[in-house]
């Protein structure tokens, strides 16, 4: 008995005459091999986003198809870092110019108390993210960095003590990717730049070393923003950047913040 035959209504004409920019799914759980700097692979569960552009005549995409292509190249190395492969097969299978592909997860890596020499995983939220515009693509690495800052203003009028507060550093890049860029060393570029890193782990020596360190580095969140920009400006592989200062503050209801993005003239 032949199955009847079933109507494709993402395929129906819409009327409307609006091309939409981004369509897909969000928040598919897949697992990742994360390329560690010591060439150690790191497996991590990662929620992926993907999308196509849609032209105005379509009323919809065919969600499941991003499913498939997950799964099929899953199959082949647990997705490794492939992703322009993975946005060639997305923009094939759903016929679209355009396709991004995005995936977010937490990456460990294991950090050493300063005094005590004790080690513990610390958790980052990193981010790749890949646009196909037919044969044009970008990459862009992102990380997720805690960091201590500690208040110059409070330490100048205060007789003793300074507050201080956790500062998230959001950090995206694209660079030229003839090289390599490591998750690593972006993270160890915000963390320098703060008052102190953070620690899972800190036993009492610890505690005492990094909380004279902070008092000893002072920055106000436009100095800890100023200072990454430097430092990132000296990455030569690094065609664009944008980085976002959040200070939770301990001694008001609200957050301090600084934000600055720019585009670099490739000198390779």
């Amino acid at each position: 008995m032949s199955k009847p035959e079933l109507k494709d209504i993402q395929n129906s004409y819409d009327k409307r005459g609006i091309d939409l920019q981004y369509v897909g799914v969000k928040n598919v759980e897949v697992p990742l091999i994360i390329q560690r700097k010591n060439n150690a692979g790191q497996v991590v569960s990662a929620k992926a986003t993907m999308s196509v552009a849609l032209p105005k005549e379509h009323r919809g995409t065919h969600m499941s198809r991003f499913i498939e292509i997950l799964a099929e190249w899953g199959q082949k190395n647990l997705l490794g870092v492939d992703i322009k492969g993975c946005l060639e097969a997305i923009q094939d299978k759903l016929c679209s110019e355009m396709a991004a592909l995005k995936f977010e997860f937490k990456y460990f890596i294991e950090k050493e108390a300063p005094c005590s020499g004790l080690k513990s995983p610390m958790g980052y939220n990193c981010s790749f993210e890949g646009i196909l515009n037919k044969e044009e693509y970008d990459f862009i690495l992102g990380v997720e960095v805690p960091v201590t800052t500690l208040c110059p203003c409070s330490k100048e009028i205060s007789d003793y003590g300074a507050h201080n507060q956790r500062t998230l550093v959001k950090l995206n890049i694209s660079y030229d990717l003839k090289s390599m860029i490591w998750i690593e060393d972006l993270i160890e570029l915000a963390e320098k730049c703060g008052s102190s890193p953070i620690f899972p782990l800190l036993k009492r020596e610890d505690e005492k070393y990094v909380t004279e360190l902070a008092y000893n580095n002072p920055k106000f969140v436009e100095d800890l923003l100023r200072d990454i920009i430097q430092e990132l400006r000296k990455i030569k592989e690094i065609t664009w950047f944008e980085v976002d200062c959040e200070a939770f503050e301990s001694i008001h209801n609200h957050s301090a913040w600084a934000y600055q993005q720019e585009k670099i003239k490739s000198e390779l």
